[in-house]
């Protein structure tokens, strides 16, 4: 059994993505970031950044509970965890991970920045929110291009596109110019026919802020 410490996030998505994927039994517990929850001595102790997901692993077959925070090594740590969704290969391996760091590095961060310099932030900057926005569809135009030559982001199928899909969707939320990925749109449009995929992105939704 699997707990997971999550919200109604991008980064929150992709865990529960995972684990509709693999079929592994868990338990959602809520942390309410608009609370602060994240913040607690309780939460700390399994994410020590204060951030969510995070996922307590309580499988009887370890010698203790093992607690897992920052959503790419949660995904790597599942995929390793059930042998899916990660090629076997050296080769087919590492353009995964590749593209789940490019994610974790450079397409959340900057989505992230651009939604809080244009919805968050107390006093409106132009040139920061020029900047992100600009990076943002810097970027989005790095995905489509590799779309362009695959069906999947790294390939097959696998975490790089679980993990970039909740955030593939909020450019449009930010009024990013998305129509100007036709790559990205058809890859969406795959991705939302997924039941699991569905399944994992309607966890918390009602409390989505």
């Amino acid at each position: 059994m699997i707990d997971l410490f999550t919200w109604a996030t991008p980064n929150g998505f992709k865990v529960a993505i995972m684990l509709e994927e693999t079929g592994l039994r868990y338990v959602v517990r809520p942390v309410d970031i608009t609370a602060g929850e994240q913040f607690t001595d309780a939460f700390r102790a399994i994410s020590p950044n204060g951030k969510i997901p995070a996922i307590v692993d309580r499988d009887p077959g370890l010698a203790e509970r093992l607690p897992v925070f920052e959503s790419g090594a949660i995904l790597l740590y599942l995929a390793e965890k059930t042998g899916r969704l990660i090629p076997a290969d050296v080769a087919g391996r590492s353009r995964v991970i590749q593209w789940l760091m490019w994610q974790m590095a450079g397409l959340g961060p900057m989505l992230g920045q651009s939604s809080h310099f244009r919805r968050a932030a107390p006093e409106k900057i132009p040139y920061a929110i020029e900047r992100y926005r600009n990076e943002s569809n810097r970027l989005l135009g790095v995905l489509d291009r590799q779309l362009g030559e695959n069906e999947f982001v790294a390939g097959e199928y696998s975490i790089a596109d679980i993990a970039i899909y909740p955030w593939s969707l909020s450019p449009a939320y930010q009024q990013m110019p998305v129509d100007d990925h036709p790559n990205v749109r058809r890859w969406q449009a795959t991705m939302a026919e997924r039941e699991v995929v569905r399944t994992g992105m309607q966890l918390l939704a009602s409390r989505h802020p």
